[in-house]
């Protein structure tokens, strides 16, 4: 593996979790996955039905569990792992409460966001897997999570171009690879799944890098 530290990210849908867990798995990788769902943040299922509600409840609580997972884990790479990867890269909750947040609560977030990303490892590479609105509430439909079904196309086209302008910001700062994966099965399709890896496992300079399969 080219890198020490690989965080896979994208919009809810896109197969952060099954890529990471796969290469973690294959390559001896010390595996870093987001803790989200039963009593990790109860406020989730209820930001779904109610966002306006419980949105400033569900960011503070996903930044609090972010920050100490991470803390926790990437604080060392043990000696039976080759490299750290995980699923999400701590800066998402800037992205989502940006989206979720009035601009009074965004503004208290984002203090405390930014006291806490200050002292956080950037991974080596970042990749966002892209896939189009149809391709995630395809996939979301087809992982059955109750409180996801009714997410509304419009929610994940603000989630994605949220994720675009923090990519556009960041990408003097590190290596960050965007991969276009509409056309990809990378569970079914073994073919699929290396080619993702070929374009992973490069040497890249700082800034961004696009592939298309």
């Amino acid at each position: 593996m080219e890198y020490n530290y690989i965080a896979i990210e994208g919009t809810v849908g896109a197969g952060k979790t099954t890529l990471a867990t796969r290469i973690a798995n294959d390559y001896n990788g010390k595996l870093v996955l987001e803790e989200f769902e039963g009593d990790k943040n109860p406020f989730l299922p209820k930001f779904y039905k109610e966002p306006e509600k419980y949105s400033f409840q569900v960011e503070m609580t996903f930044l609090a569990l972010r920050f100490q997972q991470l803390k926790d884990k990437l604080a060392n790479l043990d000696l039976f792992h080759d490299f750290i990867i995980s699923d999400y890269y701590v800066a998402k909750s800037l992205i989502f409460s940006r989206n979720n947040l009035q601009e009074d609560e965004y503004d208290l977030f984002a203090r405390f966001f930014n006291i806490i990303f200050s002292n956080m490892p950037k991974p080596e590479l970042l990749v966002y897997l892209y896939s189009d609105v149809d391709r995630l509430q395809y996939n979301i439909r087809k992982r059955g999570r109750s409180y996801e079904q009714e997410i509304p196309d419009a929610y994940l086209e603000n989630i994605q171009q949220g994720y675009f302008d923090f990519i556009r910001q960041e990408q003097g700062n590190m290596r960050i690879l965007m991969l276009d994966t509409n056309k990809l099965d990378f569970v079914a399709n073994e073919k699929d799944y290396q080619m993702i890896m070929d374009a992973i496992n490069q040497p890249y300079d700082i800034g961004l890098h696009r592939v298309t399969f």
